[in-house]
């Protein structure tokens, strides 16, 4: 049996042509250290690491003054700004379709004595600003959300709420770990101080790789939340306050920047629209394709004609069905790999209506076939006639 995989939203896979090849040569021709080596070899090192980050931060639309930061993914990232920003009696505000990447560091942070507010999202997972910028407060400090949804694949108006963060003086974060790497980002026009990124993704390279784009202005003020060696400023037992090194203690994670920089090269040459529109093309076949299959729910936005309101990220409800009968049978009878359950974000499922279910979870890449989506339908079909 074919085996189709339909959980890119967890990761990726196929990755980006020449991604393992490249950790290879690393790891079996020359695993040196940058910051640390005093040879050629290392110096040539750390040209392909600043290489990478030239091409995420023009990737990302970066203005001048903002750097790139390397950590372990986006949960990593998430908590350097959160925890590194926020004391005891600021105010931040979040949404109700957050992944536990967010809300987990909040509800510590609100143990400690930092007020939350979550803003509720309607029944389709879309944000209405106004209410966002109702929940301002004078000691509101930061604003953080995701820019698509992990459960539904709604998008959020991240340029609006950009817009609103920008003009009352308070520092917004994008969670962008489903949309880095398909939907554009502009972190000028948008008006982003942050945004966070795993490379593992919709940038088709590693696990274990991520970071985080910072304006200056904000990365002044942010605590790192690790500290210890730079291989720079040796002879000093404080942590340096220049960037990157204030953010980035211990040794780089450089076998996955040499993957995710062959992943850049490759998303490079194909172009971030293509990959964007073949994706699109792919959910609206899904989507249109589930309308005529009674027993199941797609939670979420469910019109194929409101493409550009969601990504390649679909959640379904069997409604006659145990969901995890469901992602069983899927794999079992018909070789298709899905994600079901809560996905981590279990207040997403509550506004969405599919807690404590949960959900089946199909999402495309690149790499997904339409002959692919039609054979998804039909097993779909036949799993929620039973």
């Amino acid at each position: 049996m074919k085996t189709i995989y339909m959980d890119n939203a967890a990761t990726s896979f196929p990755k980006a042509e020449g991604v393992g090849e490249a950790m290879a040569d690393y790891i079996n021709k020359g695993a040196f250290n940058v910051g640390r080596g005093g040879y050629e070899a290392a110096y040539l090192l750390s040209e392909t690491v600043v290489e990478t980050r030239e091409m995420l931060l023009e990737l990302f639309d970066a203005p001048y003054n903002t750097s790139l930061i390397f950590t372990q993914g986006a949960t990593a990232s998430i908590n350097q700004f959160l925890k590194g920003l926020l004391c005891p009696g600021d105010h931040v505000i979040t949404t109700s379709v957050e992944h536990n990447a967010v809300m987990r560091p909040l509800r510590y942070l609100e143990s400690k004595g930092t007020e939350v507010t979550v803003v509720p999202c309607d029944g389709e997972g879309k944000l209405d600003t106004e209410d966002l910028e109702k929940a301002i407060k004078k000691n509101t400090k930061a604003v953080i959300t995701t820019h698509a949804s992990n459960v539904s694949g709604t998008l959020l108006p991240i340029g609006e709420i950009g817009e609103i963060c920008r003009s009352r003086g308070i520092f917004y974060g994008v969670d962008a770990a489903q949309s880095a790497g398909v939907y554009p980002i502009s972190m000028k026009e948008m008006k982003l101080d942050f945004v966070a990124f795993p490379g593992h993704k919709g940038l088709l390279g590693p696990q274990g790789i991520g970071g985080f784009a910072v304006r200056d202005e904000l990365a002044e003020k942010l605590i790192p939340i690790f500290q210890g060696g730079t291989g720079s400023v040796s002879d000093s037992e404080l942590q340096p306050e220049f960037l990157p090194d204030k953010f980035e203690s211990g040794t780089l994670p450089l076998p996955g920047i040499m993957g995710l920089h062959k992943a850049l090269l490759h998303l490079k040459k194909e172009g971030l629209e293509a990959k964007r529109h073949k994706e699109e093309a792919l959910t609206t076949r899904f989507l249109a394709g589930l309308h005529n299959i009674p027993g199941i729910r797609v939670a979420g936005i469910c019109d194929p004609q409101r493409i550009q309101e969601r990504a390649s990220v679909v959640s379904l409800d069997f409604l006659n069905y145990d969901n995890a009968f469901a992602a069983f049978d899927l794999e079992q009878d018909y070789g298709i790999l899905t994600r079901v359950g809560l996905h981590c974000a279990p207040e997403a499922h509550r506004t969405l209506g599919t807690f404590p279910r949960g959900t089946v979870r199909f999402s495309f890449g690149p790499e997904t076939t339409f002959e692919e989506i039609d054979f998804a339908l039909r097993a779909i079909k036949n799993i929620a006639g039973r």
